[in-house]
């Protein structure tokens, strides 16, 4: 029965590539799709909703960055970033600092 089953399960099978053309094989449709398709039409509906009608308006939304202090975090961030690729500047003053034990020549 197997040997049957794999020899002949060309006539249960489309003709040619099974995704592509006119012999392709399709799926039904089933309410679960359509019950998919709806929850995303609602989710995106929802979102459309918050989008018409922000939570802050145009004016209140203007200087929240700045009080929330985001353009001084950017920027620290940023020179983190740098300090952590470059060591700090060293003078030569600062170098051979361990050599003077004192500043008197008598």
């Amino acid at each position: 029965m197997k040997l049957y089953s794999v020899l002949f399960r060309r006539n249960l099978l489309p003709n040619g590539h099974i995704h592509r053309g006119k012999d392709r094989l399709v799926r039904p449709v089933e309410p679960k799709d359509l019950r998919k398709i709806r929850e995303d039409f609602a989710i995106e509906e929802q979102n459309m909703l918050y989008l018409r009608y922000p939570y802050l308006s145009e004016a209140e939304s203007c200087g929240h960055a700045k009080a929330l202090g985001k353009s001084e975090m950017r920027l620290d961030a940023m020179m983190n970033i740098k300090r952590r690729f470059f060591k700090e500047d060293v003078t030569l003053f600062e170098r051979l600092g361990h050599l003077r034990v004192s500043e008197g020549w008598d």
